[in-house]
């Protein structure tokens, strides 16, 4: 485990790889052993770069943020990569993350992390004492409102893993693809926001292991939903979170707002926050606020 900036931490030999701990910071309690700690996972294309705004924010207990494998630091295996690869990682994780800390975590994942965390927590309900959904990605990539634009991804990423190894990574690491996925993505009117986001896909999305784990992921991502799930969180009978903003391309709101309204009717306890304005990238747009809606959904969850 590596420690993140500002303070330090002792690596734990029980975590998978690349693992970045934010441990809790808050004056009143620095020590977070009697609150729950916390297990973020990524979206695609990222690492755990991409949630450090709302690790940092969450100061009152321990954050741990992996990279997912095959993306940052973290080797893809050897078999690899398929739903069953990452939710095997993120379970193991959990249980290091419990090891380590006497709690169990609540687990937390963004955008794809989302589908990977609502998998891995349906398969085991135990990971976990609550799951929450960032921009959760409800419907299937090819029948959503932007289908459109997932065929054309899903051309440029058929084509960067057919074309010969130097013109295909090439392709997908190009700087100004990269840019016009994060334009795309951007919903923000700040210009520093903005560049600050055009900045940190332009240092993180190309950091990822080869070009077959990249496509392995990618086709992940498009196949397996939080809604697949659906019932088997029902039946866990935990607290959910689920964060959305009201302009977001890619997890459309309206399909968010659908889920939790399922998972109400069976009676499922959901905290369904919404941010307006906010497109697919709230966690750098607006990450004080979803790191408030996640803190009080795990007080919530501290004191079931």
């Amino acid at each position: 485990m590596r420690a993140a900036a500002p303070t330090a931490a002792a690596p734990t030999a029980a975590a998978p790889p690349a693992v970045w701990l934010y441990p809790a910071r808050s004056p009143a309690e620095p020590s977070s052993t009697r609150r729950r700690p916390i297990v973020l996972i990524h979206g695609f294309r990222g690492d755990h770069h991409g949630l450090a705004l709302i690790a940092h924010e969450l100061r009152d207990r321990d954050v741990w943020v992996p990279d997912l494998p095959g993306f940052g630091s973290a080797p893809p295996p050897e078999r690899g990569l398929d739903l069953a690869a990452f939710t095997a990682h993120i379970r193991a994780l959990c249980g290091a993350c419990e090891a380590a800390s006497g709690r169990r975590p609540i687990l937390i994942g963004h955008s794809f992390g989302s589908a990977l965390a609502a998998h891995a927590y349906a398969q085991r309900p135990d990971i976990s004492s609550g799951l929450g959904l960032l921009s959760p990605i409800v419907q299937p990539a090819l029948e959503g409102s932007a289908r459109v634009l997932t065929q054309l991804t899903r051309l440029y990423y058929a084509a960067g893993a057919a074309l010969p190894e130097r013109l295909g990574s090439a392709l997908l690491a190009h700087p100004l693809i990269v840019r016009g996925m994060s334009e795309v993505m951007a919903t923000s009117s700040d210009r520093m926001t903005r560049r600050f986001i055009h900045d940190q896909h332009a240092r993180h999305f190309s950091d990822y292991a080869d070009r077959r784990s990249l496509a392995e992921a990618y086709q992940v991502s498009i196949e397996h939903t939080v809604a697949e799930v659906a019932d088997e969180l029902a039946h866990a009978s935990r607290p959910l979170l689920v964060v959305a903003g009201d302009d977001d391309l890619i997890a459309p709101i309206e399909a968010a707002a659908g889920f939790v309204a399922d998972l109400r009717d069976q009676h499922v306890p959901v905290d369904a926050q919404t941010l307006t304005g906010v497109g697919h990238l709230l966690h750098y747009e607006r990450p004080a606020a979803v790191a408030d809606a996640i803190e009080r959904f795990a007080r919530t969850v501290d004191g079931a």
